[in-house]
């Protein structure tokens, strides 16, 4: 009895540590017309599934993706819950029934933190290690 409580406390502090150590690998940026200075992770789906299209402080916001690469696998993963290949799909009968666009979409972190800068509005993700100068960083709650 024992063991298997012992067991149960590791398995559910090793999903604790894999789900820091993704959300560790990529950084929530906003165009600082954002007025929010944190999101919670249901807002952020419900922007980037195209459900929401502002943060519970008012603020519009317009969602941009990078094209693919580990931040990109990250975020999708931890913050969306969909693969690469199904956030795509998803996306894809979307616009085919009119009920949205595709976002904008950027090649790199760089390309990401430039749009986001310029782009009133606009919410993105980088890798936790990229350069943000003229962004904000979003707490995720």
């Amino acid at each position: 009895m024992i063991l298997r409580k012992a067991l149960s406390l590791s398995v559910v502090l090793a999903a604790f540590v894999v789900r820091a150590a993704v959300a560790a690998d990529v950084k929530i940026i906003a165009n600082p017309s954002v007025g929010a200075s944190s999101v919670t992770a249901d807002e952020l789906k419900g922007v980037f599934l195209a459900t929401k299209t502002s943060l519970s402080d008012g603020s519009h916001v317009e969602p941009v993706l990078e094209k693919d690469g580990p931040a990109q696998e990250a975020f999708l993963k931890e913050f969306v819950g969909k693969t690469d290949s199904a956030f795509e799909t998803y996306y894809r009968s979307l616009v085919f029934t009119g009920k949205a666009s595709m976002p904008k979409v950027t090649a790199s972190d760089a390309d990401m933190v430039a749009y986001v800068a310029k782009t009133k509005g606009a919410i993105g993700y980088v890798s936790a290690s990229a350069p943000t100068a003229g962004v904000k960083t979003l707490e995720v709650k």
